[in-house]
């Protein structure tokens, strides 16, 4: 998704259009946990992703999109109600937006006020105090979401090592036969969503199942079979291991989640710059890209099962990832950063009779495909406006931020990118991140910095040529960001350095860029200004 500006704008009403249809369509909406473009549809080489491509090549599929903060609750909550961390002030995990910043509509609650009966299924929304210790259950879900008994297991010690006794270790593919019940989180969180399916294949009213699967996130703990689809000897290591001499310390995210666990921590590495060795980092990107490989045949179990109820030819699919998640570039791991490798996320539409296939469709389909690339960059938060226009439900579309709207949003509408190809970059096409950090060196708290420990926050700005970064002083008490106080800055200019590691900020004139900011919303839209 390529990036437009996020307009100031009155209430519009936006009414259907081409895609409507005499009957509404049912919504499968799959979302995988830090999961970056690493799938064959995005040219990733080495990705295994036979599901997911396949699925790619009957759908719009956006090269360019961006999630708004690189960390599960903040960028979830700003997904799944179209707003960006600034308007929720959800930075970290602790906080539940109708209560924090206001009684804001979500995707799924909006579908169910126009008569979806909606499900979730495993991670959706983040769990616990983020979403209300119930998924934002009634609001959001017609009946109580589901999450998977294994899932409690996941941070106990439940990786063999070659002691023999069981860690709690980052590396954790394991014989399924032998965990708790014999089975993992997203094996029993797609059991149900298939069965959910099932029971509402011949119902009267559409509905809206949302299945958020766990992996990639560590621990892998994953099918250890996954393993044998990448051969140690066949995995190589980041293009730019080593953390840039022109990073300032303040954007480096030190990764203390990956050195916490039990495998890790023998490595005895010193914090907060310490490489990693080298063939373990081998070792990492191998189980990160077999839990992908794990994730793409959960997904097509729910193709299949689409396809065996008669569902496909009514239901739109939509797949796409809460952020991305470093496997070494910058010297970073995890997410945590406005790099390029953090933010961008795959982000599919797949849509009955609309786009690149028409006629019955059948999963899987074993005929190559060319792909409808969008590169039209844009925010995550866009999508819930697409949503909508491709199910042909009427709804006002309000920028204004105000917390008395209960249906304003802060995205931008891709439904037109179905019937018309893009001629070239757009060069006005801007998309906004954000990370918050606790002090100007890494310290450690610096990945996920509670709500009032936050001193920095650093605003992104991707382009299609650039990526431009400040890094400003931030109020945690008032929520106000102080644009004369500039920690730092980075501005990577892609076409020469399109792996972000050559920051020629101190060589650059920002006056321009400054203006660029300006469409920042709310809190960090008036300290631009």
């Amino acid at each position: 998704i390529y990036i437009l500006y996020i307009k100031r704008c009155l209430p519009v009403v936006l009414t259907v259009d081409v895609f409507c249809l005499s009957e509404r369509r049912n919504v499968l909406f799959v979302i995988a946990d830090d999961l970056r473009t690493s799938l064959g549809c995005y040219g990733d080489p080495l990705a295994k992703s036979p599901n997911l491509d396949q699925l790619a090549s009957r759908s719009q599929v956006f090269l360019n999109a961006y999630a708004q903060q690189a960390v599960c609750a903040p960028s979830r909550t700003s997904l799944l109600t179209s707003r960006r961390p600034d308007t929720t002030r959800l930075y970290d995990f602790k906080s539940y937006w109708r209560v924090h910043s206001g009684n804001y509509t979500t995707l799924p609650q909006y579908f169910k006020s126009r008569g979806y009966f909606t499900m979730s299924v495993g991670k959706v929304f983040h769990p616990g105090i983020a979403s209300n210790y119930s998924d934002d259950y009634p609001y959001s879900w017609s009946i109580p979401a589901y999450h998977p008994a294994s899932f409690q297991f996941e941070k106990k010690k439940m990786c063999k090592g070659e002691d023999g006794n069981l860690h709690a270790n980052l590396l954790c593919a394991v014989n399924v036969t032998e965990q708790p019940g014999g089975t993992l989180p997203d094996l029993e969180s797609t059991d149900e969503a298939v069965r959910l399916l099932k029971s509402r294949a011949a119902a009267d009213v559409p509905f809206f199942l949302a299945v958020g699967l766990h992996k990639p996130h560590i621990p892998f703990r994953i099918p250890q079979e996954y393993l044998s689809l990448y051969p140690i000897k066949e995995m190589t290591l980041a293009p730019d291991p080593s953390v840039p001499k022109s990073l300032p310390p303040v954007a480096y995210n030190p990764w203390t989640d990956v050195r916490k666990r039990d495998d890790v921590q023998k490595l005895n590495i010193s914090f907060p710059y310490g490489p990693i060795p080298k063939d373990f980092q081998l070792q990492i990107r191998q189980h990160y890209y077999a839990a992908v490989s794990y994730v793409d045949a959960q997904v097509g179990r729910l193709l299949s099962t689409l396809d065996n109820l008669g569902l496909a030819d009514k239901t739109m699919v939509v797949f796409t990832s809460d952020h991305g998640w470093s496997l070494g570039e910058h010297g970073e791991w995890a997410k945590y950063s406005n790099f390029d490798v953090a933010t961008r996320v795959p982000l599919i539409f797949y849509v009955p009779d609309v786009g690149t296939r028409r006629g019955r469709t059948t999963w899987p389909d074993k005929t190559n495909r060319e792909v409808n690339m969008s590169k039209h960059g844009r925010d995550l938060i866009d999508s819930d406006i697409y949503f909508l226009r491709l199910c042909s439900l009427f709804f006002f579309f309000c920028c204004c931020c105000c917390f008395q709207e209960e249906l304003c949003t802060e995205g931008d509408n891709l439904a037109y990118t179905f019937r018309h190809r893009e001629r070239g970059e757009d060069e006005e096409a801007v998309s906004f991140s954000q990370y918050p950090r606790p002090a100007d060196t890494p310290q450690e708290n610096s990945d996920l910095p509670d709500l009032r420990d936050i001193k920095v926050m650093g605003y992104s700005l991707r382009t299609w040529d650039y990526r431009y970064t400040l890094w400003l002083g931030f109020n945690p008490q008032t929520f106000q960001v102080n644009v004369s106080d500039v920690h730092a800055g980075e501005l990577y200019m892609l076409a020469d350095d399109p792996g972000q590691d050559k920051n020629v900020y101190s060589d650059s004139d920002h006056s321009v860029l400054m203006k660029k900011m300006t469409p920042l919303p709310h809190v960090s839209l008036n300290a631009f200004l």
